[in-house]
């Protein structure tokens, strides 16, 4: 109840806010027809925001001085100017049309458009920026809709995870300019691979559910686009710093040319993070680059990036027992000095862009990834048979058993190309034709590094190898018709998958399988515009999704596993006026032999997943945000859902001896699906270069498994966050920002991921072992940023 009650306090504190001074309109008109824009974005200050169709925007109460005004929009060059302030204004600006087309052409056939009948949210770089102190993506998107967070470390930093919905990063297709990042065999994206990428970022675009059509992987849950930064015409060098809880450091440097000879452009990022981790020994080393030289002509553009991490990373996959909970939470049973994953991965992509005419443009990439690593485990009294070692023999004694260290690593390529072709006519039709073809070629094997004992057959060579080939094509086009009241959309996608892999896996087992799918992803959608402010939607969309590698190597069932299907329904209401945004989505998620979270993980803390027949997800989703007075500013998420199995049987190990015993239920709740995820925000900015803001996030029950049980599950969480952030412009200097973010601020303890296993004893009682990734008590991260 005391918690409660400093909310609400805090809540009326924020409330109770003064007046600023001015009142400031903006109406944008097209330099050469003279009509309204919309959807430019406004900077005004520390302010921002959009226009409406009318071009028109207004700032209330702003304070006196002199402001910095940027306004920027996808169509027309970038105005910049400084304001005095001293009454209330309008100001009527015309834009130029833009020549220089900005690298958002990169993103635009895989991202969904503004009014689209589907489910997204977008992220600025205002808002990256905010809480870019070092933690992983899935940190600086905890405040999205139904999205839930957790790390292995406890801190955010290092191995991090999240899901949409319910559904893991495996069903989360990510993208980079659309490009796509998803390891291909096991469809996850480790962000741990590219520590410090928000530093990079220009803006994020979150879509729930299936969505658009776009490059990759299938979306089960969800996709994350991320833009990198577009064009900077003026010279610029940043250096961005934090220091904060668990000997947490980040070091960051910026420097880009500006538009160099109106035509050319550099810029550059070297990223350093370091942290001990909550867990014990859960501690992080991360290094990254990020490089890009762009070309910017009359119609085309041409960009090379090139950007890589480096991780080395202690091993915390394998959770907290609970029993430890209330002992000690911070318990890691891995205690060999160098028990880390360590792993490499560097990205090269080459953009193109061209504006052929008014109506048409053009854009293709090509890109390659190269990734190597290995992480290196103590086993103790191990079986020399399993590494090809054989027996050691002292006089009448036979050894079979050693302790001995040991890598498992990954080599791979993932190389290909995409492109869009764009259309738009000068009214009412859009469209777009995509694609992509990706190959990628990977090499799984193990070495022993060392054995206490070791015959003449110690293993000179890998004592496993398995090695993989996946091709994917895809192609989808994409129809967007406006007109008066309604604007409709179909979007048709077709995906061909061959993937080949063969040899021993590190369990010595034969892997050798092909698999081939083809899949057909038609998408319908409608937009009923109800006036200026207002529209509701309504989509469905089919989507298929093949398994990952690990579903068929470590598969429960001998079967080969099933590609999944689903049906995807959203009905959705915006409302956007100038104080108060809402979206409410009720959506309908039905699938046919989708691959659940079984509750337990492999040897490398990988979830295992089998087929059920079927099952669905339904909810209701809200995203507000309300400007309640000039100075304070409210937003809210909040998800409702329902996500259920239908006539699931589980299997259960007989205790010591063979056999299973199984388990009925009509219906039941998928694991690792919580009903209710809730999230808040509130700020309050007593001056313009100043805003407190407090961050709420509240997680209902998940359970580790699908039998529904409280014995196995994860107690809901409610967690409040701490954010101050202060920029001003002193010594020359173009900004310098100061924040600070205390994390779980009422000091909670609590859990935010889990597994188990168990079995069932020779009185048919049922023994549970549970494992948990407790997350950190109150912990801070200090920043400072100068931007010269």
């Amino acid at each position: 109840m005391i918690k409660y009650l400093i909310n609400t306090s805090l809540f009326l504190l924020l409330a109770t806010v003064g007046m600023a001074q001015h009142k400031l309109e903006f109406i944008l008109l097209d330099g050469h027809t003279k009509k309204p824009i919309e959807h430019a974005t406004v900077a005004l200050g520390n302010l921002q925001g959009e226009t409406n169709s009318l071009g028109r925007l207004t700032f209330t109460q702003v304070k006196q001085g002199k402001i910095p005004l940027k306004i920027g929009h996808l169509a027309y060059k970038t105005y910049l100017q400084h304001l005095i302030i001293q009454q209330d204004q309008q100001f009527t600006i015309s834009l130029d049309p833009q020549n220089i087309r900005t690298e958002e052409i990169f993103v635009q056939a895989t991202r969904a458009k503004n009014n689209a009948a589907t489910s997204f949210k977008n992220i600025t770089k205002e808002d990256i920026k905010k809480n870019n102190l070092g933690q992983d993506i899935p940190y600086l998107l905890d405040q999205t809709p139904s999205v839930v967070i957790s790390s292995d470390a406890g801190a955010g930093i290092g191995y991090t995870k999240m899901s949409i919905r319910g559904t893991d990063a495996t069903r989360i297709n990510v993208t980079l300019n659309g490009i796509p990042l998803n390891n291909s065999e096991s469809m996850g994206s480790f962000f741990v691979n590219l520590p410090d990428f928000a530093s990079s970022v220009e803006n994020i675009q979150v879509q729930r559910g299936v969505g658009t059509s776009t490059n990759g992987a299938g979306a089960f849950g969800g996709s994350l686009n991320l833009q990198t930064e577009t064009l900077a015409e003026k010279p610029y060098a940043a250096l961005n710093n934090s220091v904060g809880s668990y000997n947490t450091w980040k070091n960051t440097v910026k420097v880009g040319t500006g538009l160099l000879q109106n035509k050319f452009a550099l810029n550059a990022r070297l990223s350093n993070i370091s942290s001990d981790g909550y867990i014990d020994r859960g501690s992080s080393k991360l290094q990254s680059y990020y490089l890009d030289a762009g070309y910017y002509g009359k119609n085309q553009i041409l960009k090379a990036t090139i950007f890589s991490g480096k991780e080395k990373t202690y091993q915390a996959w394998n959770g907290v027992p609970e029993s430890y909970l209330s002992t000690n939470r911070t318990f890691n049973e891995f205690t060999y000095k160098n028990q880390t994953d360590n792993y490499t991965q560097t990205h090269y992509h080459l953009h193109y862009s061209n504006q052929l005419n008014a109506t048409w443009d053009f854009n293709t990439a090509l890109h390659y990834t190269r990734g190597a690593g290995y992480y290196e485990e103590y086993k103790e009294k191990d079986e020399l048979s399993s590494y090809n070692i054989d027996p050691v023999i002292f006089g009448k004694d036979t050894i079979t058993q050693s302790n001995i260290i040991r890598q498992r690593a990954l080599a791979n390529d993932f190389y290909g190309m995409t492109f869009a072709l764009n259309y738009k006519a000068p009214k009412y039709l859009k469209a777009t034709l995509g694609g992509a073809y990706n190959n990628y070629l990977g090499d799984h094997y193990g070495q022993v590094i060392w054995a206490e004992y070791a015959s003449n057959s110690f293993p000179t060579k890998n004592y496993y190898f398995n090695d993989a080939q996946k091709e994917e094509f895809n192609t989808f086009l994409k129809v967007d018709y406006t007109k008066t009241k309604f604007a409709l959309y179909a979007d048709l996608q077709y995906r061909g998958i061959d993937y080949t892999f063969q040899g021993l896996n590190r369990l010595q087992q034969e892997t050798d399988q092909r698999v081939k799918h083809h899949f057909f992803n038609p998408k319908v959608g409608a937009t009923y515009f109800i006036n200026t402010q207002a529209n509701i939607y309504l989509s469905w969309a089919l989507a298929h999704k093949e398994p990952t590698r690990d579903d068929y190597t470590e598969a429960i069932f001998e079967e080969r596993p099933l590609a999944e299907q689903l049906q995807d329904i959203e009905l959705g209401y915006r409302l956007r006026t100038k104080s108060f945004q809402l979206g409410a989505n009720v959506y309908g998620m039905f699938y046919k032999n989708q691959l659940i979270l079984t509750g337990k993980i492999n040897n490398v803390g990988a979830y295992l997943k089998s087929n059920v027949p079927d099952s669905y997800r339904i909810g209701l989703e809200l995203d507000a945000a309300w400007q309640i007075s000039p100075k304070v500013v409210w937003k809210a998420t909040a998800t409702f859902s329902e996500n259920k199995i239908k006539n699931f049987i589980e299997y259960v190990g007989k205790e010591d001896q063979p056999g299973e015993v199984a388990f009925s239920y009509d219906k039941t709740t998928i694991s690792m699906s919580p009903s209710a995820i809730l999230s808040n925000e509130i700020s309050y900015r007593p001056l313009q270069e100043l805003e407190f803001s407090i961050l709420s996030k509240y997680v209902s029950r998940q359970y580790l498994d699908n039998s529904q049980s409280k014995e196995r599950s994860i107690q809901d969480y409610m967690v409040h966050n701490l954010r101050i952030n202060y920029n001003f412009a002193a010594l020359g200097m173009e900004n310098i920002g100061l924040s600070l973010l205390v994390n779980n601020l009422l000091n909670k303890k609590y859990e935010s991921s889990g597994y188990t296993f168990g079995s069932i004893a020779a009185d048919q009682s049922r023994n549970s072992y549970n494992y948990y990734y407790p997350q950190a008590t109150t912990n801070f991260l200090l920043g400072l940023n100068i931007r010269f």
